[in-house]
């Protein structure tokens, strides 16, 4: 009887704690994301909006009947919150997210799709690409409804995509990265971005955007990245960029930007890429660079700056890697003092009108890779080692200088378009003088003792010369 009582008390236990795990089973399922369900208009509208991308071919109510639950859809991201409802948090669109939906060819940017007002992310790459057989408007009004979700979007490489960028997208409270790069886009930059106080990222690369750099832009003070290049742009840069504290790269590249660069951007102590080339400013190197002494790379080239390179303190520069100048309306000698930026990999100060000599200390800078000093006005030997010019090969380039020349060595690497310099080999004997130039290694005679003039010649065909001329200066002594 006492085990008979056991059993049936262990039995009542076994019951009790499967009761407890079915209740606690049915409260999870309750809980269960998967099972929650996704309002019909919602679902309706992401039904639609991927049909205005993809084509009309696509009917996602059979294939997913749970969108953002059990049934997912590629390109789409959703978050359950706290009304207890799915709700579609982000939309991409573009092959570097590999999607299997693909925009079509006659794709159309839906209206459907400001009803998603959880939407937090928005990508469309590569949707748009035709501007003569589909050009597509990017919709002006109903911006605003996305003012208390949407934090990223990025429309790129959609050159079909065209119209000016709606002042609407400056009431987007939360947005935190802007990139609309590559785009057809026309017209002047908004003057309402200067209110996305939240924005980390602005590139407006790739269109055709005109007028002046806003200065109410100056408010970003979270910005880290301006990308404005490859547009139209024209105007004087505001001085209101230089209280962009938190800037790292500033990118203005391409335009048709006037006048001088800002004193004030000196005040951005971690800017770390300054791209301004292919501008028309002006103003001299040393105004302008005098305190951007944390830039790694800096790029000025082809615009007429004028100036020379002594007015620039460049021992201060000890974290730039990289420095082009080429194009820049230079004078004046190369400074010793470039040799003390101990990181520059790639130094370009071509096209100018540089003089004086090239200095050797530049081989001692131990991280560069290229040096760039060709069409200038340089003269005098080059001084660099063999090991330089093995290391450098193409890469040193200082060709279409006239007077600047190297000494040569037999078997020894020759630097590409420079001559080699001339040297004088004086043989006397009793009254008689006769001076004995390296030819040129494009002449094949002495010309030095003949008249005329030459440059050297190449390692063994000088000494054949040298020969030659000995013996013919001893038969006309013997007879």
């Amino acid at each position: 009887m006492l085990r008979m009582a056991i059993s049936f008390s262990s039995w009542k236990w076994q019951c009790f704690l499967c009761f407890v795990f079915l209740i606690l089973s049915c409260h999870c399922k309750g809980q269960d994301s998967s099972l929650s369900p996704m309002k019909n208009k919602e679902k309706e509208a992401i039904y639609s909006v991927i049909q205005g991308f993809v084509g009309q071919w696509w009917n996602g109510s059979y294939l997913y009947p749970d969108p953002c639950g059990m049934t997912p859809i590629e390109g789409v991201s959703c978050e359950l919150y706290d009304d207890g409802f799915w709700h579609v948090t982000a939309v991409n669109f573009a092959p570097i997210f590999d999607n299997c939906l693909m925009c079509n060819h006659d794709a159309q940017f839906p209206q459907q799709l400001f009803k998603l007002k959880h939407l937090k992310v928005l990508s469309l790459s590569g949707c748009f690409l035709s501007p003569i057989q589909n050009p597509v408007k990017l919709p002006i009004s109903n911006w605003e409804k996305f003012s208390h979700s949407l934090e990223s979007l990025t429309l790129r490489s959609n050159p079909g995509l065209i119209g000016t960028i709606p002042s609407g997208i400056g009431s987007l409270r939360r947005l935190q990265s802007l990139v609309l790069l590559e785009n057809g886009l026309t017209g002047e930059l908004p003057l309402r971005i200067g209110n996305l106080v939240k924005l980390r990222q602005l590139v407006l690369a790739g269109n055709y955007l005109v007028g002046e750099v806003p200065a109410n832009y100056g408010r970003l003070s979270k910005l880290l990245i301006f990308d404005a290049s490859r547009n139209n742009l024209s105007g004087v840069l505001p001085s209101t960029l230089g209280l962009l504290d938190s800037l790292l790269k500033l990118d203005l590249s391409s335009n048709m930007l006037e006048g001088e660069l800002p004193r004030e951007l000196g005040r951005i102590k971690n800017l770390t890429l300054l791209d301004i080339s292919h501008n028309k400013l002006r103003g001299g190197l040393a105004r302008t660079l005098k305190e951007l002494v944390s830039l790694k790379h800096l790029v000025l080239s082809n615009n007429p700056i004028g100036g020379d390179l002594l007015g620039v303190t460049w021992q201060n520069f000890q974290s730039i890697e990289a420095l082009d100048l080429c194009n820049t309306s230079l004078e004046g000698s190369v400074p010793e003092s470039m040799s003390k930026m101990k990181r520059l990999r790639f130094l370009d100060i071509s096209n100018n009108n540089l003089s004086g000599g090239l200095s050797r200390s530049l081989e001692k800078l131990p991280c560069l890779r290229a040096l760039h000093v060709n069409g200038n006005n340089l003269r005098g030997r080059l001084e660099f080692s063999e090991r330089f010019y093995m290391k450098m090969g193409m890469r040193f380039a200082a060709w279409n200088n006239a007077n600047l020349c190297y000494i040569a060595k037999p078997r020894h690497r020759r630097p590409y378009g420079i001559k080699p310099c001339v040297q004088n080999i004086t043989i006397s004997e009793g009254v008689s003088t006769v001076e004995i130039s390296e030819g040129n290694y494009k002449d094949s005679f002495v010309v030095a003792s003949l008249g005329g003039s030459g440059c050297a010649f190449y390692g063994l065909w000088w000494v054949f010369t040298v020969n030659g001329v000995l013996n013919v200066f001893l038969w006309n002594m013997l007879f």
